[in-house]
Parts: C-alpha cells; sequence; structure tokens
C-alpha cells in the first residue's frame, strides 16, 4: 500500500478579545496543522501536529519538497518513513530549502499520527489495541484557571463550577503569572469549589526559578496537589528539577516542551520527574510516543501526555504506564475538541471511553475518509 496524496491543513480559533494565559504567554484558542494521507488502497488516514506558534512555515514546508519525500512510500511501514523524516533534521537539504528543525519534527508528528491512523484501519483495530490493550477507558482531566484580563476570584470561581458541573474529577490548574501569595489565594479557590476528593494539579508553564520553587513547594502542601508540572525555568530544567525534587514530596512532571524522545529520555535519567508528558503532536508522533511510553514504564514513571485527549488516550490505555489524558471541554478555551469530530469518545465522569473503531477511531469533519 502507497501513499498517494497528501492534504495539509491550519486549523484555528477566533482572535480572542481577552487571551488565556499560562505564567508568561498565551495560547491560541486552537492552532493545529491537519495533515491527511491518502493510499493507493483507498483507505486514509489522518494526524494532528500542534503549537503555540504560527503554522504557515511548518504547512508550507510540504508544498516545498517535504511530500516528494512522502509521496510513493510504503503507508504501512511509519517507523521507517519516521526515521526518514526525522533524519531531515540534519540533512544539506534541509539548509538548502529554510527548513526548522522544529518545523520539520511538529510535520514528521503529524505524518506519523496519520501514518498509525492509517495501519489500524488496515488491521482492523483500534490504536489502543495494537498499543498493547491494557484497557479501554482511561482517567481524563481538564485544564482551566488560565489568566485573563480583568479576570478575578469570582469569575474563576464561576469557571470551575462549570468544569465541575460537566462531571470532571480531576483539574489543572494554571500559576506562576503572580507572586505566591496571589495564586494560593486562587488555589484555595479552585480546591474550595471542586472539594478535597478531586485531584488538583499545578501547572506552572516554566515560570519560576529555583528560589520561588523551593519557596513554593513549602506552601503548595496546603492544596493537596496531585503534581507540580513545568515548575521551573527551561534554560537547565533538567538540573532544576532534580535539585527541586530533593526538597519536596510533590510528583514533578515535564517532557511537553522537549523537541525530542531524546529529550525526554534524559528527563528519565535525572530521576527527577514521576510523571512524563511528551506530546506526540509536537514531536515523535505515535512512534516514538510507543517508545517513551514503554521507556517510563520501565523507569516506573507514569505518563500523562500533553494536549489531544482524543489521540492521545490510545497511548495510554495501551500502556501500563499510562495514567490520565488531558482535555479542554471549555470551547471558549478550545473550540477544536468541541468540533472537530464527528461523535468522538464520551469523557465522564472523569473517564474517556475509547471506541472500537479502527486507527484513531475518529472521523474527522474537515475531510472525507474511507
Amino acid at each position: 500500500m502507497k501513499i498517494t496524496e497528501i492534504e495539509v491543513h491550519i486549523l484555528g480559533g477566533p482572535t480572542e478579545a481577552r487571551p488565556h494565559w499560562v505564567s508568561h504567554f498565551p495560547v491560541p484558542a486552537a492552532n493545529e496543522l491537519l495533515v491527511v494521507l491518502r493510499t493507493d488502497s483507498g483507505l486514509s488516514g489522518f494526524g494532528l501536529g500542534s503549537s503555540n506558534g504560527p503554522l504557515e512555515k511548518t504547512a508550507q514546508l510540504f508544498v516545498d519538497g517535504l511530500q516528494d519525500i512522502i509521496v510513493g512510500r510504503d503507508a504501512l511501514s511509519p517507523e521507517r518513513l519516521y526515521e526518514k523524516l526525522f533524519s531531515v533534521t540534519w540533512q544539506k537539504i534541509a539548509a538548502e530549502k529554510g527548513w526548522s528543525k522544529a518545523e520539520l519534527v511538529l510535520a514528521s508528528a503529524a505524518v506519523d499520527i496519520a501514518m498509525w491512523d492509517i495501519l489500524g484501519k488496515q488491521a482492523g483495530l483500534p490504536l489502543y489495541r495494537l498499543f498493547g490493550g491494557h484497557r479501554d477507558a482511561v482517567p481524563c482531566y481538564v485544564t482551566c484557571g488560565y489568566y485573563r484580563d480583568g479576570k478575578d476570584l469570582d469569575e474563576l470561581r464561576e469557571e470551575m463550577q462549570m468544569l465541575k458541573s460537566q462531571g470532571h474529577r480531576a483539574f489543572k490548574a494554571k500559576i506562576g503569572a503572580l507572586d505566591l501569595a496571589q495564586d494560593m489565594q486562587r488555589l484555595r479557590v479552585i480546591r474550595d469549589v471542586i472539594g478535597d476528593d478531586a485531584e488538583l494539579m499545578i501547572d506552572v508553564n516554566c515560570g519560576w526559578d529555583l528560589t520561588t520553587a523551593l519557596a513554593a513547594v513549602k506552601r503548595l502542601p496546603e492544596v493537596n496537589p496531585r503534581w507540580l508540572e513545568e515548575p521551573v525555568h527551561w534554560y537547565d530544567d533538567r538540573r532544576l528539577l532534580k535539585l527541586l525534587a530533593q526538597k519536596t514530596d510533590i510528583p514533578l512532571s515535564a517532557g511537553e516542551s522537549e523537541l525530542s524522545a531524546q529529550g525526554c529520555r534524559a528527563l528519565l535519567e535525572e530521576q527527577a520527574i514521576q510523571i512524563l508528558q511528551f506530546d506526540c503532536t509536537r514531536m515523535g508522533g505515535f512512534t516514538m510516543g510507543r517508545k517513551l511510553a514503554a521507556l517510563a514504564e520501565l523507569n516506573h514513571v507514569e505518563v500523562a501526555p500533553h494536549h489531544d485527549c482524543f489521540l492521545h488516550a490510545h497511548l495510554v490505555a495501551g500502556s501500563p504506564a499510562g495514567l490520565i489524558v488531558e482535555s479542554f471541554t471549555d470551547p471558549e478555551r478550545d473550540p477544536l475538541q468541541a468540533e472537530l469530530f464527528e461523535d468522538p469518545p464520551e469523557i465522564r465522569d472523569g473517564m474517556l471511553y475509547l471506541k472500537n473503531a479502527p486507527g484513531l477511531g475518529l472521523t474527522c469533519l474537515l475531510y472525507t475518509s474511507d
């Protein structure tokens, strides 16, 4: 079975009058690269690549020559094509074309996910079964508590009440943009609304220096966090995470900001994190995601991938190391989760229930599948 055609689309949401901010940057309401692969057998598959930055240059890669590397390849050999595409990052053609490593890595991730979608359809099996079939439902949390212009504690309380009413039992809150006393006040409001039995994760998005992080881990036990995510600055995060881990019993998590599976491996080698949060839509696709899940299991680290719950649920369900997936059920924050798929898996009472449809098991409303 050969790949015969590629479609590439940029998916974006409306410009927000009040953007959602994390500790030091705004996140777009929606920003994904949709890659569709068609084959000579009539089967097709799709993959997504996600980014916080513009995707026009990444989409242009396919027009400028990346599709020539892909068309004609065996559609049932994701390992082979991923290796081919990833190797372009150190080849002469990348410099000649002006292709950056980050753009190539993201593009290859979307292509890889599309190939696995085709492979699952050819096998007649959902990907979570091909990935190991450890279970068919996975825990699911909702990300919330973003900073917005004019957002006060009353608005934060209303947000949390709305999400709790959707049936969520686990919540991840953003902090790091305010001083610690103010952020603790916000976290107390969130804990008050969700109750003591709900899980509360805390995400700093690399916003703290080590001194602030050390002060924070002394106060955070007041709100009983399930984990503390990317607490320290990016430039020395592996060493800083190790130093921080020596001073706290709060589980630390990281991985979404890595550009390669090898970068995630280095996080494990530091023995500083208890939860690995790679993102298959940003780097590695399922080809590297499967390897990282296995590596995490062997290192007694749990896997909680960043973003795109309907895709990452297959990896989490397939592996004993799979912990939980991240969702965005506020359509103002992420309209794509609510609008991109026809009849997606159900999220109910804190769980995401996978379907038995082959491949990703998703019907994307933006292209006609087989």
